[in-house]
């Protein structure tokens, strides 16, 4: 997320009443979870396992909850809270803002693109031309749908990503301040859940075609002309190249990359990053022959064991 306009390190400092390690007239530009930072974003870090990170990432101002050796050329803000602070930086720049209509004023609808009635369009929602989005459609504040989009009722777009610190008292909720990014030609079916970044954007590209029931978790990258079936479940900041097909109720753990044409079948579970043009099945998913051979050779188990009982 960039702000509107640049700040200064001592102008973010006092926003959260921080220590500050650095001139007081040190660019600030932006924030970002670590996986997206660029030069002038401020990231958050708040356990010593992710300092170096943290640190070497980048992130030009690292909001951490030790003061430690500031590296050349960054800043420190000196928190004893980085996540909570974060929060605070988060509504700050992007402050909730209540609807007062069903489709907001400040939402842009292109040419030729039609609302059904019971549609959910936030604040400054922009839709491409020649979409049609059914009723009870959500789509949250500054979702960006592309031209000849066509998403059917029930989806949500925008929704806040699953991020949640535990403390004693209970979890603490990591607030969203992304967006949802939809390219040119996509289909989206009923029921989809599709969360917005926390700092960045969830992003589905050109082409793609996704089944009903399908959740999308937060900074996730879908890329270009990929099919997802029903009740596929991907977790956030998960890399899916270009024309990847993924079959029902496969689920995708958070973090990892699914390679360009990579097809995984039915009921997988994919816990670690797959290579692309390959076939993938089963869980943790693996190359869909190999796997195969796997479940024959477990289906031979009872015929063995009897065979070593008559043996003895």
């Amino acid at each position: 997320m960039k702000f509107p306009q640049k700040h200064t390190l001592k102008q973010i400092a006092t926003i959260i009443s921080s220590e500050f390690v650095g001139s007081p007239d040190f660019p600030v530009l932006g924030m970002n979870e670590i996986h997206v930072v660029t030069p002038g974003d401020i990231v958050f870090v708040d356990h010593p396992k992710y300092y170096d990170k943290a640190l070497e990432s980048d992130a030009t101002v690292v909001l951490i909850n030790k003061e430690v050796s500031c590296p050349e050329g960054k800043a420190l803000l000196i928190s004893d809270d980085p996540f909570r602070d974060f929060n605070k930086l988060t509504t700050y720049f992007k402050p909730f803002e209540k609807a007062v209509s069903i489709v907001a004023d400040t939402a842009k609808i292109g040419d030729n693109t039609v609302i059904q009635p019971g549609a959910f369009v936030g604040n400054n929602v922009v839709i491409g031309d020649n979409c049609l989005i059914h009723s009870n459609v959500s789509l949250y504040d500054n979702t960006i749908i592309g031209n000849n989009v066509t998403i059917h009722s029930g989806t949500v777009l925008g929704a806040d990503a699953f991020y949640y610190k535990k403390r004693p008292e209970g979890f603490d909720k990591l607030i969203s301040g992304g967006r949802v990014v939809v390219g040119d030609n996509v289909d989206l079916g009923s029921l989809c859940t599709i969360d917005r970044g926390v700092t960045g954007d969830t992003t589905i590209q050109e082409g793609t075609k996704i089944d009903n029931q399908v959740h999308i978790g937060h900074d996730t990258v879908i890329g270009k002309k990929c099919l997802i079936a029903s009740q596929v479940g991907i977790a956030g900041c998960v890399i899916i190249e270009d024309e990847v097909t993924l079959w029902g109720q496969v689920g995708v753990t958070s973090g990892i990359t699914i390679g360009t044409k990579a097809v995984v079948s039915a009921q997988s579970g994919i816990s670690k990053s797959l290579e692309g043009n390959k076939s993938y099945f089963g869980t943790p998913a693996d190359d869909f022959r190999k796997k195969y051979k796997e479940i024959a050779a477990i289906r031979q188990i009872p015929e063995i064991i009897e065979k070593l009982k008559n043996n003895e």
